[in-house]
């Protein structure tokens, strides 16, 4: 079956691909089906959410406002809301504030927001409640006895019904000032001379003492509390045993309220303004509501008073086909119907709640997101095919063609050579990639053959640079013996070592690396003096040395670290600015000496902070022509590794700073 094998390769890759094709629809079934499921699921918390968001809304004295209370065309002239309260205690500022802020029965302006309602008990009495707040500063008082009541702050109410005006104007009277200031709002009727004040009128105000805000002028927040007689309606309490109660016009009668300030200046807050925000309605329930949802809501044995629908959320733009894969999937409890029913009790009788669901909007969602989807299943399906021909026509049959080609080249090609490193004896077949290995075998055996001759090449390019190297050794051995020890020899010597490290390395990088270093105990803090002492002499101006650890000893080769401390001194004074000095600190600890050199410069890109000690870097444009060959850095960082330490380099507010680390040694002797 040798001719089989040649076809082995191409009918596996072609299986391949057939197989992944089907697994991709297998996958994406399989993941619409859990889509669906997943989908049912959260669909059902989410009704179950929202039917508990809207239980404890409507249970909720806010949410029972709303029952109570019919929506009204028109939000001013304000109508009075019949609380799911007996009464309000108006007398007390925390109790009333407590109660109406509960109720949600405040309507908002701009500065201030007034609450206009009605108990629901009637023996309570036939009484208007408002309350509300406004922003003042300072009120004025009335003083008794004063028949103009324009000369303080005062509050005038107007009610409207069946016909007829109630009118009031209730001055504001100081009470205490101890902690806030606190008065009553004695009512007179609009229009007469003050008198006698209304009996039945109740009315407090309160103002906090601090300001609302610190600029002048001082603003600070009051909250008023009023009980309005309306004699019409009290007289209907004692007409029949059993008053008809609320009225059944409530949401006809009309309250106009104003906090006027002392003059016959712009009212302070006026209920008809047309910038009010009305309190809760039965209506906001409807963002709640998930797509396809029905809300009703209704006295309990009476047809509903109220139908919300959800709305939808996207277009029904999914695919026909996808809609019946979709409800063809199999999922438990999918086909039941949700629907909850709850009641609601109030003051006034009971209401029933039902929330419907619709699993259909699973199926919409759902069919539209896999209309989506469905082209990039199809796209991935098309990818397949096409990379399949691009395969099969671009490449399987270039490979094959190749294959004749490379084995005719094989057989052509003559040479010599040990090929044990590169042996591919276990690839080698009558497949093709049987033959592409025994074709790579004979090029990788060419390729040994040009490497050999590269390394012969190097061999003698190091053999030439020896003997240059040799040449050199001799003329400086005489200048060290004209100089004898004086302080000239050390940068010989330094020559010498440097020449020495060079000698039979194929390259720089393998010179340094592989050298080998002579450590003796050397003071630091002495050393480091004679280097900055001498930087001058080798181009280096205005390096300062500052000794912060007394007589510190290391061990160090001391040529190899003068070689560090230049290089970096040298790196300093290329970047520095013009006339700064450049900083090198001395400071030790018990197990430790650290010299930081410092200038004043440019900063380092944060990239190039862990690159600039490898070798070959810089950035100096033309480096190696200008003799910049990027090694100063990795041969300090080779050099301190070599003798125990470590080598950093930090950005800092004025410049840049290198820090050398070296264990530090116990004296000698």
């Amino acid at each position: 079956m040798a001719w089989l094998a040649s076809y082995r390769l191409r009918i596996l890759f072609r299986s391949a691909f057939l197989l992944l094709a089907l697994a991709t629809i297998a996958m994406a079934l399989h993941l619409l089906q859990a889509e669906k499921q997943l989908s049912y699921r959260n669909y059902r918390y989410g009704f179950h959410k929202t039917e508990a968001q809207i239980s404890a809304k409507l249970h909720h004295p806010a949410g029972q406002l709303a029952l109570l209370n019919p929506p009204t065309a028109t939000l001013t002239p304000l109508r009075p809301l019949l609380l799911p309260f007996s009464a309000l205690d108006f007398d007390d500022q925390n109790k009333v504030q407590q109660a109406i802020e509960m109720a949600g029965c405040l309507v908002q302006y701009r500065d201030g927001s007034v609450c206009v309602a009605v108990g629901n008990n009637p023996w309570a009495g036939a009484f208007i409640y408002v309350a509300g707040s406004f922003s003042s500063a300072e009120l004025v008082p009335h003083r008794r006895g004063e028949f103009d009541l324009t000369l303080a702050h005062r509050v005038r109410v107007e009610v409207a019904l069946r016909g007829q005006r109630y009118r009031w104007v209730a001055p504001f009277e100081l009470i205490d000032e101890t902690r806030g200031v606190r008065g009553r709002l004695t009512g007179f009727v609009e229009g007469d001379r003050p008198g006698r004040p209304v009996r039945d009128f109740r009315g407090w105000l309160w103002q906090n003492p601090q300001c609302q805000e610190a600029a002048p002028p001082c603003q600070r927040r009051a909250f008023f509390s009023l009980r309005l007689p309306v004699a019409i309606l009290g007289d209907e309490l004692f007409r029949t045993p059993r008053p008809d109660w609320p009225p059944p016009d409530l949401d006809r009668i009309a309250v106009h309220l104003q906090v006027l300030p002392p003059g016959q200046g712009t009212p302070l807050l006026d209920s008809n303004d047309r910038d009010a925000t009305a309190p809760f309605s039965l209506a906001e329930l409807a963002p709640l509501l998930l797509p396809g949802e029905t809300l009703r809501i209704g006295r309990l044995g009476q047809p509903p008073l109220l139908t919300l629908v959800g709305s939808e959320d996207q277009p029904d733009d999914g695919s026909r086909l996808l809609y019946s894969l979709i409800k063809r999937l199999p999922v438990e409890g999918y086909d039941s119907l949700l629907e909850s029913r709850e009641l609601i009790r109030t003051p006034l009788g009971d209401y029933t709640v039902t929330l419907t669901g619709d699993v259909r909007s699973v199926n919409r969602t759902l069919g539209a997101v896999a209309s989506r989807l469905s082209w990039f299943v199809g796209a991935m399906l098309l990818a397949m095919l096409l990379a399949w021909l691009v395969i099969e026509i671009g490449l399987i049959r270039r490979i094959t063609r190749l294959t004749r080609r490379a084995a005719s080249v094989a057989q052509t090609v003559k040479g010599a050579g040990d090929l044990e490193r590169f042996d591919l004896a276990d690839l080698r077949g009558g497949d093709e990639l049987g033959i592409l290995a025994g074709c790579l075998s004979e090029l990788l055996r060419r390729v040994r053959e040009d490497v050999e001759r590269e390394c012969i090449r190097a061999e003698q390019e190091k053999d030439r640079w020896h003997a240059v190297g040799h040449e050199i050794m001799s003329p400086l051995q005489s200048l060290l013996a004209l100089y004898g020890d004086g302080e000239h020899s050390r940068y010989i010597r330094r020559m010498q070592q440097a020449l020495q490290i060079l000698y039979g390395s194929a390259s720089p990088s393998e010179a340094f690396q592989s050298s080998t270093l002579r450590l003796t105990t050397v003071d630091l803090g002495e050393f480091l003096f004679h280097v900055a002492d001498n930087a001058p002499c080798v181009g280096i101006e205005s390096v300062r040395f500052i000794n912060q650890a007394g007589q510190v000893f290391v061990r160090a080769d001391e040529y190899s670290l003068e070689d560090v401390v230049t290089h970096v001194l040298r790196n300093a004074d290329r970047y520095r600015l013009p006339d700064s000095p450049i900083t090198i600190t001395l400071e030790a600890s018990e197990t430790a000496a650290t010299v930081s050199l410092h200038n004043q410069g440019p900063t380092i890109a944060e990239p190039m902070l862990d690159k600039i000690f490898e070798y070959g870097v810089s950035d100096q444009p033309e480096a190696g022509a200008n003799g910049n060959r990027g090694q100063g850095l990795f041969v300090a960082k080779t050099y301190m590794a070599k003798m125990g330490g470590t080598i950093a380099v930090r950005n800092e507010a004025a410049g840049v700073s290198f820090v050398l680390s070296l264990q530090r040694v116990v004296a000698p002797g």
